[in-house]
């Protein structure tokens, strides 16, 4: 207690308090700094034989405001943006691009920009005696790696859930999604205890992971069987997806527009209509989607019609080839530059989801048209698309064999990977 006292008197308080003070102001400046207004995220590095100041482009950031901060003339500028655009650079995005300079000391001019707009590519401005700029594109070299992912449906899983549990990237997922959407239907499909697995690339460089790739084969346990799907590239170098036996396994259409969509009503003879009140015909499928959920073309084809009837309300209407039509209702408006006429691509956007017509709340009626008669979209036999023909079969048969080997030895060693 001795001790205690003798510290407690009136001379040393004041100096803790005083030096409490000065300590807060500190903080309080150093609080103020770094959370002032953002701005490009700068930072100066130097070695024995250069200085290099590396920019990471914030939002509001342009070229010509980065490049006068390091000291470069208007002319140099108009060179520099010049060389960049005749390169493929022609404007920068927030967060993602990064630039660096680099001077031969920390008060000498600028002889050297690097522009980074992707993990794999460089764009190198170097400047010659004359004073003119030179420009020269680098692409980095990738170590890509075949990764193995399983994983089983629990009870109350969706695929989304039982995917994440399984270590698979979202973006690998919305992938997966795109592909089986062409052969089952995801809410009515799963089913706890199914299995499924996924192959596909993670891109390194320096030891380093940078990004995901493609995904090189999908394996599902459907209700209608198991559905797998095999990445391959053929001998004219295009590239796509193929069953097992070398068929095409992207469908000319998809069973289901909107990924993940809630089935509201099914396909059937006999419906009481849940506005007129009536029993009549329900010659689609109806997925729960809120109003202005943006809708995409099942296929690609061309527009047949689009308007609006007292039934469809807001409809488009697609062909897709001598055979299949599509019809897509209730819209709450089209998308811009979609008329009767327009080529769409699969997947393009054609409307937003919304409850014109008859219709009791926000969903997507969806048709299919088989030689003129409407068939159940969740059941229809759907063409495949890019088939092979007998050379490119037996090129991809054994290929096919050797990815299934590299599978099941990553099946066996879950912490192992394939380089590519």
């Amino acid at each position: 207690m001795k001790k205690v006292k003798e510290y407690l008197n009136t001379s040393i308080l004041t100096k803790i308090v005083i030096a409490l003070a000065v300590l807060l102001t500190l903080v309080a400046l150093f609080l103020v700094i770094t959370h002032s207004a953002p701005v490009s995220d700068q930072k100066t590095v130097a070695s024995s034989d250069t200085c290099k100041t590396v920019v990471v482009v914030a939002s509001g950031d342009t070229l010509s405001g980065l490049l006068s901060k390091q000291g470069l003339t208007h002319n140099q500028i108009n060179e520099i943006a010049a060389v960049l655009k005749k390169n493929g650079v022609s404007g920068l995005r927030a967060n993602r691009d990064k630039i660096e300079f680099l001077r031969e000391t920390d008060s000498a001019p600028v002889n050297k920009i690097v522009v980074i707009p992707s993990p794999w590519r460089q764009v190198e401005l170097t400047c010659d005696d004359a004073g003119a700029w030179k420009c020269n594109t680098i692409n980095v070299e990738r170590d890509t790696r075949a990764v193995y992912k399983s994983g089983v449906i629990l009870d109350g899983d969706s695929f989304y859930l039982a995917g994440q549990r399984a270590g698979i990237p979202a973006a690998i997922l919305a992938d997966v999604y795109d592909l089986l959407a062409f052969e089952m239907d995801f809410e009515r499909d799963v089913r706890a205890g199914q299995k499924f697995s996924v192959l596909y690339e993670e891109n390194f460089s320096s030891g380093a992971k940078v990004d995901n790739g493609h995904v090189l084969a999908v394996s599902f346990d459907a209700l209608r069987g198991n559905v797998k799907m095999y990445r391959f590239k053929k001998s004219d170098g295009s590239i796509g997806y193929y069953d097992e036996k070398g068929n095409g396994a992207i469908k000319s259409l998809k069973r289901t527009p909107i990924n993940n969509a809630k089935v509201t009503s099914s396909f059937t003879t006999r419906r009481k209509h849940p506005v007129l009140g009536f029993t009549r015909a329900h010659k689609g499928v109806d997925f729960r989607a809120a109003t202005g959920t943006p809708i995409p073309a099942a296929g690609a084809g061309r527009v047949v019609k689009r308007g609006y009837n007292s039934g469809h309300g807001n409809f488009v209407r697609i062909r897709h080839n001598g055979s299949f039509e599509t019809l897509y209702a209730h819209m709450s408006k089209f998308a811009k530059g979609v008329n009767v006429g327009t080529a769409v691509k699969q997947g393009q956007i054609i409307g937003y989801a919304g409850s014109t017509g008859l219709s009791t709340g926000p969903h997507l009626h969806y048709e299919i048209i088989k030689d003129g008669k409407h068939v159940n979209p969740l059941t229809v036999k759907l063409p495949a698309i890019n088939n092979l023909d007998t050379k490119n079969k037996e090129k991809f048969l054994e290929y096919r064999r050797a990815l299934d080997d590299g599978i099941d030895y990553l099946a066996e060693h879950h912490n192992m990977f394939i380089v590519l």
